[in-house]
């Protein structure tokens, strides 16, 4: 057993790190937009860091558990309720039969993550658990969560036999992502930079953008500065690297995430680094960000940095 959905809210639907390796046959690798949050949650949790979750959208579910287990919150702040009083987030807690967690919308932030300890009980397609919504594969029936769907537990822990973990989630979380008035997003060059001018380089590095209410799992689109090129910026249509900021003949850019189409005809001007991704995944609709340029280096440094903390947080839980 494990619980039913009372309510998905926005968007909820299962998500873990992805599946790696399906460019090559156009499938995206998907999995949670801010893989960092989902992995503080797993290790709370007492997981693997990309073992599959929750992802609920600006706006939460609302759960009813039919056996007890241990879980753990992370990302962005929905107000999580467990029977009607406030539950913790960024520590692990138990959950017994017939109680209720339910999230409100989020007050800062866009994405949280909620981890079961021993993870779902659901099917691997190509390696993953992750849910691909324009696929229609993966995840619980290929699909985001409905009222009325019951989601079983794989191995749950008797919620007694566990100490509690916790961390101070704000030290470690995107510190940007979570309501500061611009979160600056490290960048490098893209592979058609060279199609911009000048004029549009200093458009797109100097100005700030706001996240608009078009954006999804596929890609943040951005409205400010129109990004000027020196000539039309259709190209032949070429793989989309995670994090890639395209620009379309509009000028406005548009960072691609998880669920992108694997190729695409609009040059790139710039890529987020890996380890500013989660940062992007936690801005929602009105929310600005802008760029800074980086190098090859910084962005391979600061992904070692990510990996480094999150493996010294999993020593230290114990998990």
């Amino acid at each position: 057993m494990g619980f039913l959905v009372r309510s998905p809210g926005l968007l909820a639907s299962v998500q873990g790190s992805g599946r790696p390796g399906f460019l090559r046959s156009g499938i995206a690798e998907g999995g949670a937009l801010d893989l960092k949050s989902l992995a503080i949650a797993n290790l709370l949790a007492g997981n693997a860091p990309g073992e599959a979750g929750l992802e609920m959208t600006l706006a939460g579910a609302e759960l009813e558990f039919t056996l007890g287990n241990v879980v753990a919150i992370a990302g962005a702040d929905m107000e999580p309720r467990l029977n009607g009083e406030a539950a913790p987030m960024y520590r692990s807690f138990a959950v017994q039969p017939g109680d209720v967690l339910a999230f409100g919308p989020a007050r800062s932030g866009c994405r949280a993550y909620l981890a079961f300890a021993g993870g779902l009980e659901l099917p691997l397609v190509m390696g993953s658990k992750s849910t691909n919504l324009n696929c229609g594969i993966g995840g619980y029936r290929g699909r985001g969560l409905k009222a009325g769907d019951f989601l079983r537990f794989a191995a749950p822990l008797a919620p007694l036999r566990i100490a509690v973990r916790r961390v101070e989630g704000r030290r470690i979380a995107p510190a940007e992502g979570f309501g500061s008035p611009v979160a600056v997003l490290r960048v490098i060059p893209g592979p058609q930079a060279e199609s911009f001018t000048e004029a549009g380089l200093e458009a797109f590095y100097g100005g700030e953008y706001a996240v608009t209410a078009r954006s999804d799992r596929m890609g943040s689109v951005l409205e400010g500065p129109a990004v000027g090129a020196k000539g039309p910026t259709d190209i032949v249509s070429d793989g989309i690297p995670l994090g890639g900021v395209q620009v379309p003949s509009g000028g406005q850019p548009i960072a691609m995430l998880a669920d992108r189409q694997t190729t695409g005809g609009y040059a790139k001007i710039a890529v987020v680094i890996d380890a500013d991704l989660g940062t992007l995944a936690q801005r929602r609709p009105g929310d600005r960000v802008a760029f800074s340029r980086v190098s090859l280096g910084v962005a391979q440094r600061a992904s070692r940095r990510e990996a480094a903390a999150l493996a010294a947080l999993a020593r230290r839980l114990g998990s």
